[in-house]
């Protein structure tokens, strides 16, 4: 799946999103919500923030900025904090996942639901993500995931073509999430309906910022590839 094919399917799918798999996916993005909410108030980042869906759902205490790569489901993200008046939504921005344009060790928390199975190049947006997260951080996350025995896991592989076709994979792989370097798992949890959804947190090592040299300056360098031109709400 390339970049085009994922900017084509979303101006597609933008505007019926919400009510098709905004629906699908309500409980993945409430659950990770309410996970982000008992935590001490910071500043997030939602990659993949689509239509802005799950804005309403965090406590104004947290800090949020939000990326997406189409521009179609970000007008309709600006639009929702407009009409809703959300204060604590302090930035939307165009940006590819695989190069985020943020400092290092930036965001408390990171959040990415049902993202990280329909970019281009999972691991480096897996590997961008723990960059720009604090050490000690978490990062929340929601999505389906192949599964290798059982009903789901034969429909997963009986859809995987047709999927790919709409946008996502239904046989993605979670270890491409949780073998990645500098992430430990707390906590994984099968959500309803069906258990076809998974709640994933992973905490970045505490030890990340003392294992890079610094810079002159006494700051941690930069570590990310490139950056994206950015669009301000």
């Amino acid at each position: 799946m390339d970049i085009d094919a994922v900017t084509s399917s979303y101006a597609r799918w933008a505007p019926v999103y919400d009510r098709t798999f905004g629906a699908i996916t309500e409980v993945g993005r409430r659950k990770a919500a309410e996970y982000v909410n008992r935590q001490e108030p910071g500043e997030l980042l939602e990659v993949g923030v689509g239509t802005g869906l799950s804005l309403p759902r965090f406590d104004r205490g947290h800090k949020i900025t939000g990326v997406d790569y189409s521009h179609d489901m970000l007008a309709k993200a600006e639009t929702r904090v407009g009409r809703m008046g959300l204060p604590n939504v302090e930035d939307l921005r165009q940006m590819d996942a695989r190069k985020l344009d943020f400092d290092d060790d930036r965001f408390d928390t990171v959040v990415a639901m049902h993202v990280i199975s329909v970019v281009p190049d999972p691991d480096r947006v897996m590997a961008e993500m723990v960059r720009v997260l604090k050490p000690g951080g978490r990062l929340v996350m929601t999505n389906h995931f192949a599964r290798e025995r059982g009903v789901l896991g034969y429909l997963s592989r009986r859809t995987a073509r047709f999927a790919d076709q709409l946008g996502w994979h239904s046989d993605f792989d979670i270890r491409v999430v949780t073998d990645t370097p500098g992430l430990r798992e707390i906590e994984r949890r099968r959500l309803p309906p069906l258990g076809m959804m998974t709640l994933l947190v992973l905490e970045k090592d505490a030890s990340a910022l003392h294992d890079r040299p610094l810079a002159r300056n006494g700051a941690a360098p930069r570590t990310g590839v490139g950056s994206a031109e950015p669009r301000t709400t």
